[in-house]
């Protein structure tokens, strides 16, 4: 250890800087995760016959379909529109992350642990 604390060549008050600012930017991701989780993310498929709505933690909030898409001879067909909005709600969601954790150089939202 330095004479006056902290690491060699380091004086103590900027270890207590630097750790003041990991402290803040901890804080600031942490209200960050809060409001992507908050944020809700709707997506339709097949020109709007099946809407999806996602919240941040990627959690299926709701899914309406129109009923003249509902043809019980073509099943498929319902299921690729469901299957395409949840994708991309998915994908808002996961982009907004991205985003989001950037501003942290955080690449990924670290690895999905958000």
């Amino acid at each position: 250890m330095a004479r006056y604390g902290g690491f060699p060549g380091m004086g103590g008050g900027n270890m207590q800087q630097l750790m003041r600012q990991a402290q803040k930017m901890q804080a600031d991701m942490m209200k960050t995760q809060e409001e992507i989780e908050a944020k809700e993310f709707e997506t339709t498929s097949g020109g709007g016959a099946v809407t999806v709505t996602m919240n941040g933690k990627k959690l299926l909030k709701a899914i309406k379909i129109k009923p003249e898409v509902v043809d019980p001879d073509d099943v498929e067909m319902l299921e690729d529109l469901i299957l395409t909005a949840i994708t991309e709600a998915t994908k808002k969601a996961d982009e907004l992350v991205e985003a989001e954790m950037r501003r942290y150089n955080v690449p990924g939202g670290l690895n999905g642990l958000l």
